[in-house]
């Protein structure tokens, strides 16, 4: 117990008029002996149920190699030097990343909540304590360019490789792994729209961890509707425009970390078409960059004018914006900024996407320990724990819901995000060995995935970490349990980078509908092929089972996206009433199939006596087999409510006039 919380706690001990000068000394109150140091160590036995973050790796692992068989992916990979990564390299970088994840990031995660960050100036923002050294230690261990090309100073590898760090440094601190996380999207858009002159005078800084990157979209007009952008660029010739504009929500738009950040700003030309197409896409570094590499004197006119402060995610400064003339750098074409941007903007979604994964893992880790070690009351079965007062609450059929909820959403979300690894390390591949047409039959894939995991997964994260508070119960409220936390910093990761219901827009309306169907028949021609492939092998009853519900879902799927799309033709408002459900409905039809494969690894270990590269035990199949179970019996049935509310038809929302919402307040 630090500080303020032990004078406070002995103050409340020692009342009726005891004296206590130190923690363990005993007062007298009313002719009796209280102990005072035993009193508050029973105090901190309730309060302090918390543990450090450690890194799931046998789950990795099981993913990695017998789910989707990462190893074999490689060797596919040549111009992504796939055949570099050999078993022991994976092993290596799991290895040394866990220590750096647990060791150095994990015990930052409470300063950045306690500390946050400070504006000191226009052009300084101290970040929390410890920051910047974990930060110099990442890029000196050239973490970040491990899978960026060599020719700026990576190594090349495939990027599910960063993919799989990624999210083991964001459970463990979630708010520090957003700066890196950033320039990654920085990096991207600079790789598929910069121009070589661009390419070569940036990238080396970015990816050696000198320079960091931000996404500069909304304005104080506008959200998620950039069609409103107002930022001027004005040309100066040379290449070279003058940026003017206030943005706002800019995510590590300044700190201490790096020597130099660079912007990615939509703005338009003098001219410009009204709405999207008529954006363009700048690069504003916070200080130019003379011709031999040096830094300029002075800044760019990019002005920290405040810091939000925010309900959560204390770590990473959210800043205002204002470009006074800056001097900017064409990203593309001319008003197609809005497409280049998407590249940081997808990239971005699937960080947010690992975001909901990550912090649910931390919940889970944190109320699962909780669990077995918080007695209260007696099994309904009969009495667990004989020797001790009460029973673990883990032996609660309701508390083990919630556990098991925890338990299938972050190990079942952790292989959706895997299987878009695999599919952007296919994506890399077929561009650099340029093709064209299998590069965009794997971006319209990853395109139609992108939302149902940016959406789905930041929503069921958020309610795995409402979970972990109630099992807690009142200690989840309480900060020094740490709890409380994890929900503050993950509650806007269903809000930016595009709202869920944005995400549902864009899935049902222009993934789907505007393509006349065709992502989700294709989506769905491939879950049918893998149930029948089950059925036709055979295998437990209930693993045959589960693939004949997942094949009945995915009909019923396709059925009411046809009923949708019979229904909007009619009615366009029926997209906006159907599409929350509907992504949501897709997100637990998903779901049930990542758990369905991660059960046919776990009866095939089982079937070959546990034996294979992994030291693991049959207990650890089991449980998989027996999660899958839980997730089909008790959260795949929220389809069902699901299917019904995205029929309801728009006459039940739309009629109510706005001024009648309510008569007390207009």
């Amino acid at each position: 117990l630090r500080g303020s919380r032990s004078k406070h706690m002995i103050r409340s001990f020692s009342r009726c008029g005891g004296q206590v000068s130190a923690v363990g000394r005993s007062c007298v109150a009313q002719g009796k002996v209280v102990l005072v140091q035993d009193t508050i160590r029973q105090r901190k036995q309730q309060m302090v149920f918390s543990r450090s973050y450690k890194t799931p790796v046998s789950d990795v692992k099981f993913l990695l190699r017998e789910v989707w068989d990462f190893p074999s992916h490689y060797k596919k990979l040549d111009k992504l030097n796939g055949d570099q990564v050999t078993d022991d390299l994976i092993d290596m970088v799991l290895e040394e990343n866990v220590k750096f994840a647990e060791g150095v990031l994990a015990p930052l995660n409470e300063v950045a909540d306690t500390e946050g960050c400070t504006r000191i100036d226009d052009h300084t923002v101290k970040t929390p304590k410890g920051f910047k050294e974990a930060y110099d230690q990442f890029s000196e261990g050239q973490w970040f360019g491990m899978t960026l090309p060599e020719q700026y100073g990576g190594q090349g590898l495939p990027p599910s490789l960063y993919t799989f760090i990624g999210e083991i440094m964001a459970s463990a601190n979630w708010t520090w792994s957003m700066f890196p996380g950033l320039t990654q999207g920085c990096v991207n858009t600079l790789l598929s729209h910069g121009t070589d002159e661009l390419k070569d005078k940036y990238l080396p800084n970015l990816v050696s961890g000198l320079y960091t990157g931000t996404m500069c979209l909304t304005e104080p007009q506008c959200g998620s509707d950039l069609g409103q952008v107002a930022t001027k660029a004005e040309p100066l010739g040379d290449g070279k425009f003058k940026i003017s504009g206030t943005k706002i929500f800019i995510s590590c738009g300044e700190h201490d970390m790096a020597e130099n950040i660079l912007h990615c700003v939509l703005a338009r030309l003098p001219g410009a078409p009204p709405g999207t197409r008529g954006i363009s896409l700048f690069l504003v570094p916070k200080i130019l960059v003379n011709d031999d590499g040096s830094l300029a004197d002075g800044f760019n006119n990019t002005n920290i004018t405040r810091i939000e402060d925010k309900m959560g995610c204390h770590g990473s400064p959210t800043c205002e914006i204002q470009f006074e003339g800056a001097e900017g750098y064409l990203i593309g074409e001319e008003n197609k900024g809005m497409s280049h941007m998407f590249t940081f903007i997808n990239t971005s979604r699937l960080g947010t996407a690992i975001q909901g994964i990550a912090l649910s893992e931390l919940s889970w880790q944190n109320s699962l320990e909780y669990a077995k070690n918080r007695g209260s009351m007696r099994s309904l079965s009969g009495v667990k724990n004989p020797e001790a007062a009460a029973d673990p609450i883990i032996v609660h059929p309701s508390v083990r819901k919630m556990l098991l909820t925890q338990k299938a959403v972050t190990e079942g979300g952790r292989s959706m995000i895997y299987e878009c690894a695999i599919l952007q390390d296919q994506m890399s591949e077929a561009r650099l060995q340029g093709d064209s047409k299998k590069e965009k039959a794997i971006d319209d894939r990853m395109g139609f995935l992108t939302p149902i995991l940016k959406g789905f997964l930041t929503e069921v994260g958020t309610e795995c970490t409402s979970l972990g508070i109630q099992v807690y119960g009142g200690h989840g409220y309480i900060k020094s349990n740490k709890q409380e936390q994890i929900m503050r910093d993950i509650r806007i990761s269903s809000v930016w980078e595009g709202t869920t219901q944005i995400q549902a827009l864009d899935l049902l309306g222009r993934k789907i509908l505007l393509q006349k169907l065709r992502p989700i028949n294709q989506h769905c021609s491939l879950i049918y092929s893998f149930c029948w492939d089950i059925i036709r092998k055979g295998g437990g009853t209930r693993l045959r089972a589960h693939a004949l519900t997942l094949a009945a879902k995915t009909a019923q799927w396709q059925f009411l996206t046809y009923r949708i799309a019979l229904a909007a033709s009619k009615d366009k408002d029926f997209v906006g009433m159907a599409s929350v459900e509907y992504l949501m409905y897709a997100g637990y039809h998903s779901l049930a199939y990542h758990w369905l494969k991660q059960e046919v690894a776990a009866e095939a270990a089982l079937a070959r006596g546990c034996k294979g590269e992994l030291d693991f035990s049959e207990d650890f199949y089991k449980a998989k087999i027996e999660t899958s179970h839980f997730y089909f019996e008790n959260l795949l049935p929220r389809t069902d409510w699901l299917r019904a509310s995205m029929l309801a038809p728009s006459s039940s929302v739309m009629p109510l006039h706005q001024d009648h919402f309510s008569f007390d307040n207009h």
